[in-house]
């Protein structure tokens, strides 16, 4: 990995940011073919937050928050901040103090492989942090890392200025130049999903909605009387 800070990344519009934030991260997934889901261990500290925005990554390594602080400089209205480090880490290498300054320059939230700390504070401005682990444990800034290039998580190859939707249900990124594409996908995925609500409030059955009872005779399930 070289240790470098890339500027000046393409990013997605405001406005096809925000239309994605009307779907959720389930939605999203779905919508883009389930792809780009960054796995079950990134979990919500402020329940309940969904956010959606560009995306800044930052390298670290274990213990050092060093790059996320030079992620911020780089960070602009609309981004979210993505952190991973050269090798697993639990510390939490992000706190309040760090969200305040994101928050001041108009980033919507932050996800990290790692742990966080301040959660308490986290959750009363509120600022969405999404995250492996909680930690106390502190951080120093001695190691150089990498700003805005791409990054695995979760066996997702993730790039600066994609996408990125976070709710209660985890985290998914959606790639720039496919953006437009998965929002309307999104939006037909929603519609399709509240005609089968509204007949699911009616009584109809999902066995009969989504035609299973074809696929339960095709696998050799049968109905037996219970004795009496």
């Amino acid at each position: 990995m070289r240790n470098v800070v890339v500027t000046g990344v393409p990013r997605p519009s405001l406005s096809d940011l925000d239309a994605l934030a009307g779907f959720g991260t389930a939605t999203v997934h779905e919508a883009a073919g389930r792809t780009g889901y960054l796995g079950p261990d990134l979990v919500a500290r402020v329940p309940g937050a969904r956010i959606v925005g560009s995306v800044v990554t930052a390298v670290c390594w274990p213990g050092d928050n060093l790059m996320i602080h030079a992620a911020v400089e780089q960070c602009a209205e609309g981004d979210v901040l993505l952190v991973t480090t050269t090798s697993p880490c639990t510390d939490g290498l992000f706190g309040e103090l760090l969200a305040t300054s994101l928050r001041s320059r108009g980033v919507r939230g932050a996800v990290l492989t790692t742990g966080v700390r301040d959660v308490a504070e986290l959750r009363a401005m509120p600022f969405p942090v999404w995250s492996r682990a909680v930690s106390a444990q502190g951080s120093v800034k001695a190691t150089a890392g990498a700003v805005n290039v791409p990054v695995a998580v979760g066996g997702v190859v993730v790039h600066p200025g994609d996408a990125l939707v976070a709710d209660d249900d985890g985290v998914c990124v959606v790639g720039r130049r496919s953006l437009r594409q998965v929002i309307d996908a999104s939006a037909a995925r929603e519609e399709k999903e509240e005609a089968t609500r509204a007949r699911l409030r009616e009584g109809q059955l999902g066995l009969d909605r989504y035609e299973l009872r074809e696929v339960l005779a095709d696998l050799g399930v049968t109905y037996e009387e219970a004795p009496r």
